[in-house]
C-alpha cells in the first residue's frame, strides 16, 4: 500500500502535468500559411471605398483585425488607408463578429457587411446601401528588390548564406535567430520579412522578432496590423522612436524593410556623433535620419568596433528572404 506522502507527490506531480497540459492547450497556435490559418484569415485584411452620407461622399479605409474565435475589431480612417491617403485624423474603432459567411458590425446609424472580398455599409434605419469598400491586397514596391552592383547578398534561399545560427525552411526561408558573419558600419540594407497570424495572440507575443543593426539597436518586427504604430511595434526604434505611420500590412503578407545606417563616429574611445537611422516600411519612410540614443535595452554596448545584424529570435516564427547590403565607401575604411 502506497504511504501518505507518496501519493500527496503522485497528486502533486499529476497536477503540475494537467497544469502543463492546460497551458499547452491554451498557448495561440501560429500559422505560417493561409491553409494553416483557419476561416477568420479571409476576412482579416484591408478595404479602402467611399461612403455615402447626405449629400457628399467621403473616402475611408478599413483594417479588419482578426482577434480569435470569429471575433474582429475594425478600424476605420478617414481619407484612406495608412500610407495611402490617410490624412492622420481620429480612427473609428468597431468591434465585429463572424455571422455565418460574412463578419458584420453595428456604427452609428449603420451596419456593415464584409464577406467575398468587399465590405458593404447599410443605412441602419432605411437599409440604403452608402458603400462598397473592395479589400485591397497592398504589396511594397520594394519586394523583390534586386541586389544592385557591388552588393553583398547576405541570403537568397539556397543555403543560410552569410548568416550563422539559422536554419532555412523546405520553401527556401531563413528563420529566426541568425546573425551575419560580416561585421558592418555604415550600409543600406534590404530585408523582407512575414509575420504569423497569431489571431488569439496580444501585444508582444504576436510575431515578435527584431533586425538588431551592429546587434546594438533593434528595428521592431511585430504584428502590429491595425494598432497604434507605438516605439515597440512594427517599424518601431524599440522603446526609442515611434514610427511616423504604422505601415504594418496584415499577417502572412510579405513585406519589406529598407534600412540606412550610418555608425556612431568616434575619437578613440570618445563618442564624437550619435548612430543615425533612415527606415522605409513597404516603401514609406517612418524613420528620416534619426539619431540613435543609445543601444537597445539587451543590445550590445555601442562602441567603436563594427558588429554584425541579428534577426532576433523572440519565439515566434517570422520568416525572412531577399537579404542584401550595400556597404557605404566611408565605412570601408572604417572612418
Amino acid at each position: 500500500m502506497r504511504s501518505i506522502p507518496s501519493l500527496l507527490a503522485l497528486a502533486a506531480i499529476c497536477s503540475v502535468l494537467c497544469a502543463e497540459r492546460t497551458c499547452a492547450q491554451a498557448r495561440p497556435a501560429a500559422a505560417t500559411s493561409p491553409e494553416e490559418a483557419g476561416p477568420d484569415f479571409a476576412f482579416q485584411g484591408e478595404y479602402a471605398g467611399w461612403i455615402s452620407g447626405g449629400f457628399r461622399q467621403r473616402r475611408v479605409g478599413w483594417q479588419v483585425i482578426a482577434l480569435g474565435q470569429g471575433t474582429f475589431r475594425v478600424v476605420e480612417y478617414p481619407g484612406g488607408l495608412p500610407g495611402a491617403g490617410w490624412n492622420g485624423g481620429k480612427k473609428a474603432t468597431f468591434d465585429a463578429a463572424r455571422e455565418g459567411a460574412f463578419v458584420a458590425f453595428r456604427g452609428p446609424g449603420h451596419v456593415a457587411s464584409i464577406g467575398h472580398g468587399k465590405a458593404l455599409l447599410y443605412d441602419e434605419t432605411e437599409g440604403r446601401l452608402r458603400g462598397v469598400l473592395p479589400k485591397v491586397e497592398r504589396k511594397s514596391p520594394t519586394l523583390g528588390a534586386s541586389p544592385p552592383p557591388g552588393a553583398v547578398v547576405l541570403f537568397d534561399g539556397s543555403a543560410p548564406g552569410d548568416f550563422q545560427g539559422a536554419k532555412v525552411t523546405s520553401d527556401g526561408l531563413l528563420e529566426v535567430g541568425g546573425v551575419t558573419k560580416l561585421a558592418v558600419r555604415d550600409f543600406r540594407l534590404h530585408l523582407e520579412f512575414r509575420t504569423p497570424f497569431l489571431p488569439e495572440a496580444r501585444g508582444q507575443a504576436r510575431g515578435n522578432s527584431g533586425v538588431y543593426v551592429q546587434r546594438r539597436y533593434e528595428v521592431q518586427i511585430l504584428d502590429s496590423f491595425g494598432l497604434d504604430g507605438l516605439n515597440n511595434e512594427c517599424g518601431g526604434l524599440y522603446k526609442q522612436r515611434a514610427p511616423a505611420v504604422n505601415m504594418c500590412l496584415p499577417p502572412l503578407s510579405w513585406q519589406t524593410f529598407d534600412i540606412d545606417f550610418r555608425a556612431a563616429r568616434y575619437d578613440g574611445a570618445r563618442q564624437t556623433e550619435k548612430a543615425r537611422i533612415t527606415v522605409r516600411h513597404n516603401g514609406v519612410v517612418i524613420h528620416d535620419n534619426v539619431e540613435l540614443a543609445d543601444k537597445t535595452g539587451s543590445g550590445m554596448p555601442e562602441g567603436p568596433e563594427p558588429l554584425p545584424i541579428l534577426l532576433q529570435n523572440h519565439g515566434n516564427p517570422v520568416h525572412f528572404r531577399n537579404i542584401w547590403l550595400v556597404a557605404r565607401e566611408e565605412a570601408l575604411g572604417g572612418k
